[in-house]
């Protein structure tokens, strides 16, 4: 059990490790859409190559963008790209980290789907049967030209009266399940020579630059996260205080009640029990110097617009208005980092 609750620990504190998850849970649901999918080639000649390729195609550009909507990254990125410069300037590599990053993960499960496709051959016979040469078969030599396109199209139904049981069909249904198939493999050995080539070339070159921007990709988004969870916990406080300030107001007015009813001659009132303490000890200064509407939009507005250079030895004077979700520290005697811009 403490294995898992250490796996659940790493997936919530690792944003690539979820969006990992993700792009193999993807991949899982691609193959299960396919092995129960169930394909009939229309069998004409107009609609065979549409429907084929439409198949082969559009299910992936389907997956494609369900990748990026799931990768929460995807939207970091496009609003690192697009926010204002402020007090920190963007980095385009960073950016380009950040694209090829969710880029990656969002082409798997596609790729998985045309991969299976063509390892298949059904998608492929339905969409080129049409197009196959009908000189390479010396079935087709006493055919007109309008009686082999008309077999051709019937190519991939093999239980139409048309074709049941010729050799002809069965080889050009073979001639096109093979070359799928040949098609399939050639991707697949491909990818994995360029996935080996990336993994074993990489150590070779300097780690500086890549080390860089993974770091600050990862910062960028851990920085939003955290950014989210300050704003959920400033509210949730400052709808606290709004409603013991209603409380409190109200008390105010039923105590100004009674001090009138004692002066007509009324029972006394009741001594009230002690409000509550504003900040009541529990450390949240930081989140309470934000204490009214205004504030909380010029805080946002700041945020979006001038987000607060990443020196935390400038002079707060930079940063603005802002909340922070934890006080920042280094250990003494140790200096920060020179790299002070995303």
């Amino acid at each position: 059990m403490d294995k898992f609750r250490m796996l659940f620990q790493h997936f919530q504190s690792s944003s690539e490790s979820v969006m990992n998850g993700i792009c193999l849970l993807l991949a899982a649901v691609t193959v299960k859409l396919y092995s129960s999918f169930d394909f009939s080639c229309p069998c004409l000649a107009r609609y065979n190559a549409l429907y084929g390729l439409g198949l082969l195609l559009t299910p992936p550009l389907a997956l494609f963008l369900c990748g990026l909507l799931a990768n929460r990254q995807s939207v970091v990125m496009v609003e690192e790209w697009r926010r204002p410069t402020g007090h920190r300037r963007k980095d385009p590599g960073v950016i380009r980290y950040m694209c090829s990053s969710v880029l990656q993960r969002a082409l798997a499960a596609p790729l998985v789907w045309i991969l299976l496709a063509l390892l298949d051959g059904k998608f492929f016979v339905c969409a080129f049967s049409s197009s196959v040469d009908p000189d390479k078969f010396l079935d087709f030599a006493n055919m007109t030209p309008s009686q082999v396109q008309l077999f051709l199209s019937k190519v991939p139904c093999k239980e139409d009266e048309l074709v049941r049981d010729s050799p002809a069909r069965k080889a050009v249904s073979r001639y096109l399940r093979c070359l799928s198939q040949a098609i399939g493999w050639s991707v697949t050995l491909l990818l994995i020579i360029l996935a080996f080539l990336a993994r074993c070339l990489r150590p070779c070159f300097d780690q500086t630059v890549f080390l860089q921007r993974r770091y600050w990709s990862n910062y960028v988004d851990l920085e939003q996260k955290l950014f989210d969870e300050t704003c959920c916990e400033h509210a949730r406080d400052f709808a606290h205080r709004c409603v013991l300030h209603f409380f409190a107001t109200m008390q105010s007015e039923m105590q100004g009640l009674r001090r009138d009813r004692v002066g007509r001659g009324a029972e006394p009132p009741e001594m009230p029990e002690p409000p509550e303490a504003v900040d009541g000890g529990s450390g949240k200064a930081h989140l309470r110097a934000v204490s009214s509407q205004e504030q909380v939009d010029h805080l946002l507005s700041s945020w979006y617009s001038s987000k607060p250079p990443l020196d935390l030895r400038a002079s707060p004077g930079l940063w603005g208005v802002g909340l922070s979700h934890r006080a920042p520290t280094a250990a003494p005697g140790t200096r920060l980092s020179q790299h002070s811009h995303v």
